[in-house]
């Protein structure tokens, strides 16, 4: 590649890339806030879970090893 040819390259990237832009299938506001909160109340429970096993586990090695 000859460093005349980088301009070029960089037009036709950037012009490619706008015209793949305009074919994304970007979602809704409201697709984007129910799929939030879907994760956000799912990485909830997640954490209580594993947040409950702690607390169990702990409790049952202070008691019995400790």
């Amino acid at each position: 590649m000859k460093i005349t040819e980088f301009p070029k390259i960089i037009i036709t990237f950037l012009k490619e890339s706008q015209r793949e832009i305009k074919r994304v299938n970007w979602p809704t506001r409201e697709a984007t806030t129910k799929q939030t909160l879907i994760v956000i109340a799912v990485s909830l429970v997640i954490a209580i879970y594993l947040g409950g096993l702690d607390f169990i586990f702990t409790t049952l090695l202070n008691t019995f090893i400790f």
